[in-house]
């Protein structure tokens, strides 16, 4: 799977249609592409931000990460994939 640009893997694995949290997203990608470390973590994330503010994802959930799961303190959210991301999704995977 590390082969397949990282935005196109994020929305394979959200056209699943099922809501996932942004740090189980991070996880599932950092064994997948072999990748660890804060400043990937981040990036990753601001992918799935960037996939958000094009309409390919929605936010249907928050909550502060009071544990330190992804980040400690920091907004923790939900994403489902739209009917826009799995067009998307069905032509670029």
């Amino acid at each position: 799977m590390s082969e397949r640009p990282l935005k196109i893997r994020l929305l394979e694995i959200f056209n699943d249609g099922q809501p996932h949290w942004n740090y189980e997203i991070v996880e599932m990608i950092f064994k997948e592409y072999n990748m660890g470390g804060n400043y990937e973590r981040d990036l990753i994330n601001f992918d799935i931000i960037e996939l958000a503010s094009g309409g390919m994802l929605t936010d249907i959930e928050q909550k502060v990460d009071t544990e330190g799961i992804y980040k400690k303190d920091f907004l923790l959210h939900k994403y489902v994939i739209t009917d826009f991301g799995k067009e998307k999704a069905v032509q670029a995977c």
